[in-house]
């Protein structure tokens, strides 16, 4: 996710407590909450009440080795303290560095799936439930990852899960057959391409490109393997950020005339900052679905959805308003699943 650094602050707020022992590295833990009203329109939604809530605790320590490698890990809890995720990373200098990740989807080409500029959410993050089909890859399952260094501005992540589709799994445990043993390993390769060529108007200049692979089992289920793949540009110029991309899915279903054979989908986004403290945004996601009917007809399904937001960052305090439209959602064709919403949100940092 691609988000201005003048109202990201829900997720990173601002330091409560730092803990610190001789020889241990150090500890610190961060949070803040965020406050909601939510209206949602057309279709068959119904609002109820419009208020929720978030609280978010993020607790990160860091240490050194003896050898000059640095490590740090990262334990989230967020809406209502729940347990979210683990990832510990081990940075080697010059060798690289590795992640170990128990899911929380920033691995792979998952932390690719739209990285569209905005001044608060993506277009399909907005209490709508739209039903997207986005790529996800080895991401929120427990994970592996090795980054390279960065050379001439392009850095190579490889990702791997041994087992698709299992996620947070205690130390010194197993996970069993996930996916109902349908799935095996995964893998997905990303590269990110800075491109300025050491010229000042193409340091905002980005390009990224992933791809992912899921093994079936053989035998299980009637499936092949899942292919997914993204590609996409952003560009930073002055005030303005302009993002465009591309994503798709070929599922490995065979059988199941009901689920997605493959997903296409496209996305753009442009944010401009009017000032260090307001931003606003209009981003936009197309997904094409295509399955095969008992007839072997291919049938076409299209998803739209769309968003403007605006935000504004008030020291420890963001307040943010979105209006998003959905087209189909869910990729079914009925205006009963076209559906809108307005969101006023309220972020504190602490």
């Amino acid at each position: 996710m691609n988000k201005l650094t003048k109202v990201g602050l829900s997720a990173l707020c601002g330091s409560l407590a730092s803990i610190s022992a001789a020889n241990a590295g150090e500890m610190t833990v961060t949070g803040g909450v965020d406050m909601s009203w939510v209206s949602l329109g057309g279709g068959t939604a119904t609002t109820g009440n419009p208020i929720g809530m978030g609280s978010n605790l993020t607790f990160k320590g860091d240490g050194e080795l003896d050898n000059g490698w640095t490590f740090g890990v990262t334990l989230a809890m967020l809406n209502q303290d729940a347990y979210s995720s683990t990832a510990v990373n081990l940075d080697m200098g010059g060798l690289g560095s590795l992640n170990f990740n128990s899911g929380d989807s920033g691995n792979g080409i998952d932390s690719f799936d739209d990285k569209m500029p905005t001044a608060w959410e993506e277009p399909w993050g907005n209490a709508l439930g739209t039903g997207l089909q986005l790529v996800s890859g080895v991401g929120p399952s427990a994970n592996i990852q090795y980054t390279a260094p960065t050379v001439l501005g392009i850095t190579l992540k490889a990702a791997m899960a041994p087992d698709v589709g299992a996620t947070e799994i205690n130390d010194k445990s197993v996970s069993g057959n996930a996916s109902g043993g349908a799935t095996g390993a995964g893998y997905d390769l990303t590269m990110n391409i800075n491109p300025s060529l050491g010229t000042e108007i193409l340091s905002g200049l980005n390009v990224f490109v992933g791809g992912h692979i899921t093994e079936a089992n053989v035998g299980t289920n009637e499936l092949n393997d899942r292919i997914e793949g993204v590609a996409g540009i952003t560009f930073d110029i002055g005030p303005i950020s302009l993002g465009y991309g591309r994503s798709g899915e070929v599922t490995g279903n065979t059988t199941t005339a009901s689920d997605g054979d493959w997903y296409k989908n496209s996305m753009y986004g442009v944010a401009f900052n009017v000032n260090d403290d307001l931003s606003i945004s209009y981003g936009y996601h197309e997904s094409e679905q295509g399955l095969v009917n008992p007839n072997d007809e291919l049938i076409h399904d299209m998803l739209e959805v769309e968003s403007w937001q605006i935000a504004y960052t008030m020291g420890g305090a963001s307040v943010r308003y979105a209006t998003t439209d959905v087209a189909n959602a869910a990729y079914q064709a009925d205006s009963m699943y076209d559906k809108d919403a307005q969101v006023i949100s309220v972020s504190l940092a602490f």
